[in-house]
């Protein structure tokens, strides 16, 4: 059976559940949104390994070249326990598209949490992952996986939306004709991410060496997560924009092209979002019948009522 929304993993204490070391929940608007396009599954790593509500502080400390999870009021070491547990939780999930984890947490933050040079709080410190965010990155590195912080920014979150969604199409596929077809429906986005992962994608697929489809896909997935790993460059867009603009140039009045282009500097310019030229060229599709360029996902690349302009500008 097709599966009708995405699978994400998220922290429960992102409005599910009061489980935060304070007792306290932080509601997120955006994961409160995404919920109406995807499955959630909770979880709360700290509550998972046996710690109360509320509970003393835990931190990462550096001792002996190893990151350890440290709770210094008690001075109980918790490295195993959250690693058994991370190890545990992961491997019992069904099939996952995603991961939205709490920031700057000792087991969930996925970047710039804190850990300390030792035991002692005073000795300074370095930036890493949280125990189980780390677990979660070796265990799922082509997934989509942000903090709920970092997602107030709207590129970052329109890269992990587009992510998100290009994957867990991806998972539907179930013969080598579904995968043609997805490669030819993701062409101008590959495009946009990037044309040497596109050529990688389509050898793959033109399948010279008679792989068998479980290791095409395998090969595939590995290559999609390369094209996916980074956002686009604003550039690439432009440049993959200009070849959707060429099946329709020839139709345009001069003032329509210009107009088109003029568009297309001021995008450049950052002056407008992208989703101006992508209603424009939509428009184009519409009018003049073209059901290949329709069915591009870089006209859609998640549903729109994800799409929201808000930034916070925040990247950390």
């Amino acid at each position: 059976m097709i599966n009708s929304k995405p699978t994400v993993i998220v922290s429960k204490c992102l409005g599910f559940a009061k489980c935060r070391y304070n007792g306290d929940t932080i509601p997120d608007k955006f994961v409160k949104e995404l919920g109406n396009y995807v499955n959630y599954i909770t979880v709360c790593p700290e509550v998972g390994i046996g710690l109360p509500i509320p509970r003393e502080t835990i931190r990462l400390v550096l001792e002996d070249d190893e990151i350890k999870l440290f709770q210094p009021s008690t001075g109980r070491e918790l490295t195993k326990d959250m690693l058994k547990f991370s190890e545990e939780f992961l491997s019992k999930l069904p099939e996952i598209d995603g991961f939205i984890l709490k920031g700057r947490s000792p087991s969930c933050g996925t970047k710039n949490v804190k850990i300390y040079l030792g035991k002692e709080k005073a000795v300074g410190s370095i930036k890493g992952s949280g125990l189980f965010a780390r677990t979660v990155k070796d265990k799922f590195p082509s997934k989509a996986i942000e903090e709920e912080g970092r997602l107030t920014n709207f590129k970052i979150r329109e890269h992990f939306l587009t992510k998100l969604f290009t994957f867990f199409s991806l998972r539907q596929i179930k013969t080598l004709a579904d995968l043609v077809k997805f490669q030819s429906d993701n062409k101008y986005l590959l495009m946009a991410y990037n044309q040497k992962e596109q050529k990688v994608l389509g050898r793959i697929i033109a399948n010279h060496d008679k792989k068998d489809f479980k290791n095409i896909m395998k090969e595939y997935e590995e290559h999609l997560a390369l094209a996916f790993a980074r956002a686009p460059r604003y550039t690439s867009i432009i440049n993959a924009l200009q070849h959707i603009f060429g099946y329709f140039s020839d139709k345009l009045s001069p003032k329509e092209r210009a107009f088109f282009l003029e568009t297309l500097e001021s995008y450049r310019e950052n002056k407008i979002p992208l989703s101006v030229l992508i209603h424009l060229l939509k428009s184009y599709a519409i009018e003049y019948q073209q059901e290949y360029i329709l069915r591009q996902t870089i006209l859609s690349p998640y549903p729109e009522g994800l799409v929201n302009l808000r930034d916070s500008g925040n990247v950390n």
